[in-house]
C-alpha cells in the first residue's frame, strides 16, 4: 500500500488547527462611554431615529442630523445611508433603519452588510443601536462576525492583505446581560468558525486519521467529556461492513469518532445523540463524479463538522444535559479494492444492502453509525446530518436543508430552532410508497431508489432502516439533508459567509439542545 500523502504544512498544520479556527475573530466590548473608533454602525427605527441620532450628535460632537437632510434621506423602513465624516476619530457613519417585520436573517444580514464595509477598511467600530432587544443586538454582532471570518491558512504571499484588520468592537448599552449574551453568541461563532476550517480544509490535510486526530486534541480539556476513535480492526470487529466498504480503497484508514458529554451526571440517560456523515472526500468511487467542481466533494465531511463542533460548544458551554456525538470518517476512492455497483454490503445490523451506485456512500456510512450510536446509548433523541443528496438542491436551493424524521415533535423543535438561529428546514414525507422504491430483487434493500424522482426521500427511507431497529429502542429520529447549505461554491450565496463552508447547523443543533433542558 502506498504512504498518505501529506503537504509541506504537514504535522504543523495540525497542531494549531482550533486556535487557528477564530483568526480575524472580534468579541465585543459592551461600553457606557465613546471610546477611540474610525467607524459608527446606527441601527435604528423608523419611528425614533431623528431624536436617537439627536443625542449622538451630543455624544460623538458630530453633525450627523445635518448630513441626513443634505443626502434628502428619506428614513423609510430597511433604507440605509453611508457617509465619510471627519468627527473625532470617527470616519465613516451608517445608518439603518429597521423594518417593521425584522427576522433573525436580517438581523445578521445587517450585521453582515456592515463586516463588507469595514473589515478591510477600518479596525474599530462602534455599533450603536435604538429600539433592539439584547438578543437582536447579539444577532447583528453574530452576521457581523461570521461575515468577518476569513480562511487564510494556505496564503505565503499577501497573507496580511488578506485577513480582516478589525481588532475591537464597542457596543453601547446599559443592560447589565448584554455582555453575557454576546459572549455565548462569540463561542457559537467561534465553533462555526471552525465547522467552516474543517470543511475547507484540502484533503492532503484533512482525512480520516487526521481528522479524529483533531476531534482528540479539541476535547482533551473539556470537563465531563470522553473521547473514542474506533479504527478498521474495531469495526470489522463490530461488522461494520457498510461503513468499511465505502473507505476501502483509500491509503488513510477510516475511523469512526464517538464523543460523549456527561452534564448531567445525576441521569443515566442519554439526551440527544449527533451523527454526522464524514466523507472526506468523495471522488464517487467506480460511479465516478465528473471531474468539474470534483474540489469541491473536500466538503463532503460537512454533516460531521457540525455534530462534532455543535458537540464541543455545548460541553464548552457546560449544559446539563448527556450527549453523544459519533462521525464516521472515510474517503471514497476507486482502486482495485474499491467496492462496486453490484455489490451486496452486510450492515452491523445484519441487514444487506445491493450497491447500485457507489456515489450514494454517505446513506452507507450513516447505516452503520447509526445503528452503532443507537445499539451501544440508546438515546432518546437522535439526529443526523449529512450532505446527502445533490436532488435536496434541485428542491430546496441553498435556502432549506431537507428534514425527513419519524416523530412530529423532534421535528417541530428543530423548525423552531431553525427559526430562532436562521438555519432553517423543511419538511419532506417519509411513506411506505417511497419505502417500496428502495426494495431490492437480491438484498434487503438497494443503496438508492428506483428511477430520477424522489432522491432525497428515498434516501431519508434508507436511513429510516437502520432506526429503532430492535424492541427496546424508541428513539426520535430526524435526519437533516445539508447539501444545499453546508456550502458555498460561489460565494455571496448567504450574506453572512464566504466562499466555502458555512458552518451550518452548528448554531441550530446548540439551540434545540439548550432549549430542550426547560422545556
Amino acid at each position: 500500500m502506498n504512504s498518505p500523502l501529506s503537504s509541506p504544512l504537514g504535522t504543523e498544520f495540525l497542531k494549531s488547527f482550533f486556535e487557528d479556527a477564530v483568526q480575524s475573530f472580534v468579541v465585543p466590548t459592551v461600553a457606557n462611554e465613546v471610546k477611540k473608533a474610525e467607524t459608527l454602525l446606527i441601527i435604528s427605527t423608523k419611528d425614533n431615529y431623528t431624536n436617537f441620532i439627536a443625542n449622538l450628535d451630543v455624544k460623538y460632537k458630530m453633525k450627523f442630523l445635518d448630513i441626513l437632510k443634505t443626502s434628502e434621506f428619506e428614513g423609510k423602513e430597511g433604507s440605509n445611508i453611508c457617509s465619510y465624516v471627519v468627527c473625532e476619530n470617527i470616519k465613516r457613519v451608517s445608518l439603518i433603519l429597521l423594518p417593521k417585520e425584522c427576522d433573525v436573517r436580517s438581523l445578521q444580514e445587517i450585521g453582515a452588510s456592515f463586516s463588507n464595509i469595514i473589515s478591510h477598511r477600518f479596525e474599530n467600530a462602534i455599533l450603536e443601536f435604538d429600539g433592539l432587544k439584547d438578543e437582536e443586538i447579539s444577532e447583528v454582532f453574530y452576521g457581523l462576525t461570521l461575515r468577518n471570518y476569513r480562511f487564510i491558512k494556505y496564503f505565503e504571499n499577501k497573507k496580511e492583505g488578506k485577513a480582516s484588520k478589525l481588532k475591537s468592537i464597542y457596543l453601547f448599552s446599559n443592560s447589565a446581560n448584554l455582555q453575557n449574551i454576546l459572549n455565548e453568541k462569540a463561542e457559537v461563532a467561534k465553533h462555526n468558525m471552525l465547522a467552516r476550517d474543517l470543511i475547507n480544509s484540502p484533503p492532503i490535510d484533512l482525512n480520516p486519521t487526521t481528522y479524529s486526530q483533531i476531534v482528540k486534541d479539541a476535547c482533551a480539556n473539556l470537563k465531563n467529556v470522553e473521547v473514542e476513535i474506533l479504527d478498521v480492526a474495531k469495526m470489522e470487529e463490530l461488522k461494520m461492513h457498510s461503513l468499511l466498504a465505502v473507505g476501502h480503497a483509500s491509503v488513510n484508514p477510516s475511523k469512526t469518532v464517538v464523543m460523549k458529554y456527561t452534564g448531567n451526571p445525576s441521569s443515566n440517560d442519554v439526551d440527544f445523540a449527533l451523527v454526522g456523515k464524514g466523507v472526506c472526500f468523495d471522488s464517487g468511487g467506480y460511479s465516478l463524479k465528473p471531474s468539474g467542481g470534483m474540489e469541491d466533494m473536500k466538503s463532503d465531511m460537512g454533516g460531521s463538522a457540525a455534530a462534532f463542533c455543535a458537540f464541543r460548544l455545548i460541553a464548552k458551554m457546560g449544559l446539563k444535559i448527556n450527549v453523544v456525538a459519533s462521525i464516521g470518517l472515510v474517503e471514497n476512492l476507486v482502486d482495485d479494492s474499491a467496492y462496486k455497483p453490484g455489490d451486496v454490503l452486510r450492515s452491523m445490523s445484519g441487514q444487506t444492502i445491493e450497491v447500485l451506485n457507489t456515489d450514494a456512500e454517505g446513506r452507507l456510512v450513516l447505516a452503520d453509525l447509526l445503528y452503532y450510536t443507537q445499539k451501544n446509548y440508546q438515546p432518546k433523541s437522535m439526529i443526523n446530518l449529512a450532505t446527502l443528496t445533490g436532488a435536496v438542491i434541485v428542491a430546496l436551493a441553498d435556502v432549506y436543508a431537507g428534514l425527513m424524521y419519524n416523530n412530529n415533535e423532534i421535528a417541530s423543535d428543530i423548525e423552531k430552532a431553525g427559526e430562532k438561529t436562521g438555519e432553517l428546514a423543511w419538511r419532506l414525507p417519509l411513506r411506505k410508497e417511497y419505502d417500496s422504491m428502495i426494495n431490492s430483487t437480491i438484498a434487503d434493500m438497494k443503496n438508492i431508489g428506483s428511477g430520477r424522482g424522489a432522491g432525497t426521500v428515498t434516501a431519508g427511507q434508507f436511513l429510516k432502516r437502520f432506526v429503532n431497529v430492535e424492541k427496546g429502542w424508541e428513539a426520535k429520529w430526524a435526519h437533516l439533508d445539508i447539501a444545499g447549505v453546508a456550502f458555498d461554491g460561489k460565494g455571496g450565496a448567504d450574506p453572512k459567509t464566504q466562499k466555502g463552508g458555512t458552518g451550518w447547523g452548528v448554531n441550530l443543533l446548540y439551540t434545540l439542545i439548550k432549549d430542550s433542558i426547560n422545556k
